[in-house]
């Protein structure tokens, strides 16, 4: 009964909103197009303004990974994943994780190819990308779209909470999923 309301509720709750807000704006007497126009010139204008931002992460991660600096940083830390149960196959997306959801996607589908979706690494590949977040790249999107420079504790605060989702994702993975 639960899942059949849910699936209701889901299959309308798009077409719902997309006619509910322009009639809730009509009957609020907001000139809905113009509110429309002028929110997506300020998207666009944010978008602009973060470009460098993207584009400065997006030449660090490429340094990082073209200069060996992944493998060599993967190197020395096997010894620690290994205490906690994680392969060192894992170990090049738990660090790309932060930095990039894309990259850290790709190298999932090369483990998810390599070693196939149902094995102990598959497992805890997905279970990693679905409990971290890319902290790296959250700051530089919405601290640059905002232009806020000093990010205080926002930075160590994401690190830790991605440390904790990865490690839950290996406990979890292994716990559940064998």
């Amino acid at each position: 009964m639960f899942v059949k309301i849910i699936g209701a509720i889901s299959m309308y709750a798009v077409p719902v909103m997309l006619l509910g807000i322009p009639l809730y704006g009509f009957f609020k007497k907001v000139k809905v197009y113009e509110s429309f126009t002028e929110g997506a010139k300020e998207g666009f204008t944010t978008a602009v303004r973060i470009i460098p931002y993207l584009v400065a992460m997006l030449v660090a991660i490429g340094v990082f990974r073209a200069s060996g600096a992944m493998e060599g940083l993967t190197t020395i830390l096997k010894p620690i994943t290994s205490l906690i149960g994680m392969p060192a196959e894992v170990l090049p997306m738990a660090l790309m994780r932060p930095l990039s959801g894309g990259g850290a996607q790709g190298i999932m589908s090369d483990l998810l190819n390599t070693y196939g979706p149902d094995s102990t690494i598959g497992h805890i590949a997905s279970v990693m990308m679905g409990s971290t977040e890319t902290t790296f790249y959250v700051v530089a999107v919405y601290f640059g779209s905002v232009a806020i420079r000093k990010t205080r504790h926002a930075i160590p605060a994401g690190l830790i909470a991605d440390a904790a989702g990865l490690i839950a994702a290996v406990f979890v993975a292994r716990i559940f999923l064998g």
